[in-house]
């Protein structure tokens, strides 16, 4: 176990005790006996999660699925690939490029998140704006029951209206319905070009006027729409040494596009009149066109480098929300008053993926935090996140972390009737204890 990295959190191997099952059947086998001798499992995917969904303890049971790792199937003229859920986002987009073809879904740690990992917590990233989260991606998949049973549903088709469609209970579960083992997703052609643009912008409401502009391009359609607002962009800006001349980093925030189409140039020269749209309604805009694949890199370097805010401020607490687009800008006025309130000096560093209102707030300090801190921070984000249509978790799931936070916004009886599902499939509370919902007394 010393040989494996414990990834984002130091207690994922807790449990002092790994298997690594190479089959579904395995993973059935080990579920029966850790099931009949009832031993809590922890299933691990990539541990990437922030949300400590991947946590183990003395007693427990860590389930890898890493080294269930193959494309079983890649079709092009369905679109559809059928993988075990230990491969990773990066090897399924590699052999979905030499079809022509991409999973539709794309984020920063695409290295090592896993697709089972992805499909347990719902997993969104950069292009859910356009394509939906993961839950859109999926067409079937498999998984383990607590009792080491398994449900198949390995449909291969968009169409399919048999009777409950049971497989969403498992997308977005992290493990405490059941271990997913294998998926069947859909897969989108890849376009011939991209390009890549970032404008510096006066306010929240230039950003989405210039996001309304892309997707409405004529000439290619938007693939991403990342807002990273000043603190942000200038502390990854200073860490990687980026600059460019007529390129102010002062502005309020930053706008980092993505197009796809057929052509690089007619892409670049839509971004020149999108760019010129803009200058029309706020002259005091300015934008840069990446006009190579290293200055494309090094644009998306800038966004995808979080690991310089947790070198700068170890640990730092981060928060995951989803606000309406029409709420943005109100909320962040709010959040960073509150913050204020709370501590004159509390400046969030504020990035994430504007066109779908997810936003992502990591605090300027090191963690963890006082909990009456910590209850103050959360009061200012969480207070009116369910009245305004938002939610406190866009894309990073309840883990360990947040189930406070889903006891205190959500609609009671949803809570009920996620109880009724988890004692109906799981009612030893034996699969991934301790997250999404606390164990009865």
């Amino acid at each position: 176990m010393a040989a494996i990295d414990p990834g984002w959190n130091q207690f994922n191997f807790g449990a002092g005790i790994v298997v690594a099952p190479g089959s579904t059947a395995e993973v059935a086998l080990v579920v029966g006996i850790c099931s009949r001798h009832a031993v809590p499992i922890v299933p691990q995917g990539g541990r990437t999660g922030l949300v400590g969904g991947s946590v183990s303890k003395i007693g427990e049971v860590v389930l890898s699925l890493g080294r269930m790792n193959r494309i079983e199937r890649l079709d092009p003229v369905e679109r559809v690939a059928v993988v075990e859920a230990g491969v990773t986002l990066a090897a399924l987009q590699a052999a979905a490029l030499d079809e022509g073809l991409e999973p539709g879904i794309d984020l920063a740690a695409r290295g090592s998140a896993t697709i089972g990992g992805m499909v347990s917590t719902n997993a969104g990233g950069v292009m859910a704006f356009r394509n939906g989260v993961m839950r859109h991606r999926v067409l079937g998949l498999e998984a383990v029951l607590a009792d080491g049973s398994v449900f198949s549903d390995l449909t291969r088709v968009v169409k399919n209206s048999a009777g409950y469609d049971l497989k969403h209970l498992f997308i977005g579960a992290e493990g405490t319905l059941g271990i997913i083992t294998r998926i069947v997703l859909k897969l989108d052609p890849m376009p011939r070009a991209t390009a890549t643009a970032m404008f510096g912008l006066p306010t929240v409401g230039a950003a989405l006027e210039t996001i309304r502009l892309a997707l409405n391009s004529e000439a290619g359609h938007l693939r991403a729409a990342e807002a990273l607002w000043r603190s942000y962009i200038k502390l990854t800006a200073s860490a990687h040494g980026w600059s460019e001349p007529g390129f102010d980093l002062d502005q309020p925030i930053c706008l980092l596009l993505s197009l796809g189409g057929g052509r690089e140039e007619a892409l670049c020269d839509e971004f020149e009149r999108i760019f010129a749209q803009v200058l029309e309604c706020f002259p005091e805009s300015t934008g840069i066109v990446a006009g190579s694949r290293r200055q494309e890199n090094d644009l998306w370097r800038l966004r995808e480098d979080t690991d310089i805010l947790y070198r700068t401020h170890p640990a730092a607490p981060s928060y995951d929300v989803s606000v309406p687009l029409s709420e943005i800008d109100d909320y962040v006025s709010r959040v960073l008053a509150g913050f204020c309130a709370i501590e004159p000096d509390l400046s969030p560093y504020l990035f994430g993926h504007l066109a779908d209102g997810n936003l992502h707030i990591v605090l300027n300090r090191q963690g963890p935090l006082a909990e009456s801190t910590a209850a103050a921070v959360e009061s200012v984000l969480y207070e009116d996140i369910r009245a305004i249509g938002g939610s406190f978790s866009a894309e990073h799931g309840v883990g360990s972390k947040r189930i406070h936070s889903l006891l205190a916004t959500a609609d009671p009886t949803k809570l009920s009737a996620m109880e009724c599902v988890k004692r109906a499939l799981d009612g030893q509370h034996m699969m991934n204890p301790g997250k999404v919902l606390r164990p009865p007394l």
